[in-house]
Parts: C-alpha cells; sequence; structure tokens
C-alpha cells in the first residue's frame, strides 16, 4: 500500500476510534442529578474534530448571548441511546438529546409514549423552509394526544451514496463514461471488472463492498433503498402495514434475491456478513473494493486533506434508474434533535435549538462535518460549500436530494421498531449466511414485521 493512501486509511480509522471512544474526557461517571443550573446537551461525538469544535463554539456564543448556562456531554454513537435510555428509566434525562441514529430507531417511540416536548414553536416561524420530506420525517403521533406534532428539530440529513476507485477502473481500460445507467447493467459493470483486477495480482479483491450483516445498521438503510428500487411500498401514506399484497411480497424478494446474490456469487467479501458500519468505509479505502455503498458522505470525506485522492481518485457516482426505468428516489434520514417533556429548562432548550437552525450557525456546525451530512433547506444547499463546481462529492451527491422520501418510521412509529431490530439485516443474514432460500426469508421477514406491528406499544 502506498504511503499516502496508508497515511489517510490512518486517519480514517483514528477518526472512527475517537467516535467510539464512549464520554467526553470531561463528562461525569454517574448520571447527574436530577436538579441542574445548567441546560443538559447530550450529542454524539463529532466524527470529525471539526464537527464537535463547531458545536462547541456554537454553545459558547450561545451561553454569552443569552446568559443562560448550558452544559455539553459527548458520548459515542454506540452509547449515546443506551445512556439515554438508562437516565429515561432513572426518570432523569437530558434536557436536549442529539443523536446520529435516534430518527430511524428512538425519537418515534419517545414521541408515541409523550416523553418529548413539542417543539411547534421553534418549527412553525421557518416550516415554510422545509420541504414535505423534511416536515413528514419529524412530524410524529402522540399516543396520549392521539395527534401527529413536531417533535423534533430537523439539523441534516443523509442518504446512500455510491463510490469507487477511478484508478481501478483505469487500470482494466474502463472510465466513468463506461458506467450503464440501467439498473442491470450497472450492477453487472462492476461485476465485471472484478476478475481483471484480480488478474493484476490482488487475489483478495472483491468488486462490492456491501454490508451483510445483521450488526450493521448500514445493511438496513442501504437495503432499504432496493426496496425503493423495486417500487416496494411496504406503509401506506396512513402508515397501515401492506404486507399481505402479492406486489409487496414479490417486491420484496426480487430486492431481496438482488442484494444477496451479489455475496452469492462472490462479488462481496466474505467477511460482510460480520461486518460493522466501519467495516465496508475500512475495506474500500484499502482498494481491496472497486465501488461501495455508505449512508453518508464519511469515506471522500476522511480524505478531504488529500486533494490527489478527493478529487481524482475517488468518485461518487449517482445511483443508476429504476429496473423499470423511473428515476431513482432517495431514501433520506432526517437527523433530529429532541427536548425531553420532562426537562426543567423547557424554554430554555428550544431557545437554544431556535438558535442552533439560525442558518450561519447551523452552517458552521454542518460544514465541520466535512459533507457527512448534508442541510435541509434550500438556502443552506445554496451556499458556495455546497455548489462548489470543483468538489466532485458534494455536487454529485446533492444531486440526490431533490427526488427524496422518509424511511417508513415517519408514517408510522412502529416501523421504528423494525430498524431498532434490524429486521432486513437479519433477513439478509439468513441467506448469506445460514443458507435460507429469499422466498422463506422473506416470509419470516414478513411475519416478523407484522408481529412488532401487532405489539406495537
Amino acid at each position: 500500500m502506498k504511503r499516502r493512501q496508508f497515511t489517510n486509511l490512518s486517519l480514517f480509522l483514528l477518526g472512527l476510534t475517537l467516535s467510539n471512544c464512549g464520554r467526553d474526557a470531561n463528562s461525569p461517571d454517574n448520571i447527574q442529578s436530577s436538579k441542574s443550573d445548567s441546560v443538559r446537551i447530550w450529542w454524539s461525538q463529532g466524527f470529525y474534530p471539526e464537527e464537535t469544535e463547531a458545536l462547541r463554539q456554537l454553545i459558547d456564543q450561545w451561553q454569552t448571548d443569552s446568559g443562560l448556562p448550558a452544559e455539553l456531554t459527548l458520548y459515542s454513537e454506540g452509547d449515546i441511546l443506551k445512556e439515554a435510555e438508562r437516565a429515561i428509566a432513572a426518570g432523569n434525562p437530558p434536557d436536549i438529546l442529539y443523536s446520529h441514529d435516534a430518527d430511524l430507531t428512538f425519537i418515534p417511540k419517545l414521541a408515541w409514549n409523550n416523553q418529548l416536548a413539542d417543539v411547534s414553536d421553534v418549527i412553525k416561524p421557518i416550516e415554510s423552509e422545509y420541504g414535505p420530506t423534511i416536515l413528514n420525517g419529524i412530524k410524529y403521533l402522540n399516543q396520549t394526544t392521539g395527534q401527529r406534532n413536531y417533535y423534533a428539530v430537523p439539523i441534516t440529513q443523509t442518504t446512500n451514496h455510491i463510490h469507487y476507485w477511478q484508478p481501478l477502473l483505469e487500470s482494466i481500460n474502463q472510465s466513468a463514461g463506461n458506467i450503464p445507467e440501467d439498473w442491470d447493467g450497472f450492477w453487472q459493470f462492476w461485476e465485471d471488472g472484478q476478475a481483471p483486477l484480480r488478474d493484476l495480482g490482488q487475489t483478495d479483491f472483491y468488486s462490492m463492498g456491501l454490508p451483510m450483516s445483521a450488526s450493521a445498521s448500514d445493511t438496513f438503510f442501504i437495503f432499504e433503498q432496493f426496496l425503493e428500487a423495486f417500487n416496494v411500498r411496504l406503509l401506506s401514506n396512513t402508515g397501515e402495514l401492506q404486507l399481505d399484497t402479492t406486489q409487496v411480497r414479490e417486491g420484496i424478494t426480487r430486492a431481496l434475491e438482488a442484494y444477496t446474490q451479489f455475496y452469492e456469487d462472490k462479488y462481496v467479501p466474505p467477511e460482510a456478513v460480520d461486518w460493522g458500519n466501519a467495516d465496508n468505509n475500512v475495506t474500500f479505502l484499502s482498494r481491496s473494493n472497486l465501488m461501495t455503498v455508505n449512508p453518508t458522505l464519511s469515506i471522500p470525506g476522511s480524505q478531504r486533506q488529500d486533494k490527489f485522492t478527493y478529487e481524482e481518485q475517488l468518485v461518487t457516482t449517482p445511483w443508476p434508474n429504476k429496473p423499470n426505468g423511473d428515476p431513482m428516489t432517495s431514501l433520506v434520514s432526517i437527523k433530529q434533535v429532541v427536548i425531553f417533556e420532562s426537562s426543567q429548562y423547557k424554554q430554555e432548550a428550544k431557545k437554544f435549538l431556535s438558535y442552533l437552525i439560525q442558518p450561519e450557525n447551523l452552517k458552521r456546525y454542518i460544514q465541520g462535518s466535512q459533507g457527512r451530512f448534508f442541510p435541509l433547506t434550500a438556502d443552506l444547499l445554496q451556499d458556495p460549500f455546497w455548489q462548489d463546481s470543483t468538489d466532485p462529492h458534494i455536487l454529485a451527491a446533492s444531486q440526490q436530494f431533490y427526488r427524496t422520501r422518509p424511511f417508513g418510521q415517519a408514517l408510522n412509529p412502529a416501523y421504528s421498531e423494525v430498524q431498532k431490530q434490524n429486521i432486513w439485516g437479519r433477513t439478509i443474514a439468513d441467506v448469506v449466511g445460514q443458507n435460507v432460500s429469499v422466498e422463506a426469508a422473506t416470509d419470516k421477514a414478513i411475519e416478523q414485521i407484522k408481529t412488532i406491528f401487532q405489539e406495537w406499544q
């Protein structure tokens, strides 16, 4: 491996280590007393130092401007929701909580159980700046009131991006202009690259880095994009399950067969059945795969300091058209901040979130993520950072946010439990790791989802 490649991969691994190191060094070892003289903010550790530093500066400035004290506690993404559950059980949650994964697995149930503050007064003044996908993604059903309301403040969004190595393509006399736009041709293109690249001497090389494990949330995140490709609608627009229709079952089967066939045909590393969320990133950055799919732009973001790699070697490319020829719709995850209903500083917490989402403030935080997360509003998307024609990754990725829809939990909070249990990841692992047939795995997944919805409370 070349020195530059090793350095960049090492920096990426360092970032992963920092983002999984647990609590901030200044954080308390135990859940704090229920009484506090500060607004307590629990936040996921930034993937990049710039992200965390931007947040710290915003909190410091807010304290200075408002005269209100705030206390920031950072947790790794792997720990923050566990700590939040402990704090809730102890009757002592923080005032404000932000977790990268909470929108998919955690927030819908908190809203359902009347544990989140209604933040409509934060959202309403700027409601017109958000599109319907964003607004639908933060309007949750509360079983106590029987109504949907805004129970979260959106700050960023992510979707699935496809990356590949241009030098590897060139080494087998291929280029970006040869990549087909149709579904079957697109995936066949990457499959066809594996043998000639192995012939060049890299015998452990695989054309695609797709997670196949039951433990990685990346697995269900990416697979749901495949469900979208096959026009599978698990839920109606009003949130009812549609799993008993022949069309939906056949669509799931087709999507599952398409996704797992890459592994069965040995175009995906055998270790992918055991991958965590970081493993496809690491494998791809070591140039052991020609292409990969990732739910954020963290892969190119990790290479930003190496201009040659970032601009000339690593490529972000659009998704192909759906199998029926229609353009792809991107599933977006809306990253959200919540205030707990039991907060003793509810109004102060709302003032902070109103401050945070002011365009200039939010821009600082989002840009600190190095493009890993994207803005939500048209005004911020027009900022030169996101319209830089010399930045191939942000320019390509930004096009995906013009045709979007939210994940299923936006329609029915019970679907968040499907994601929390990683039903799709477990289903994929059954097929590729346990030799369960695609048809049997589909039927099992359908029954598991039905059970979750029946038992939801």
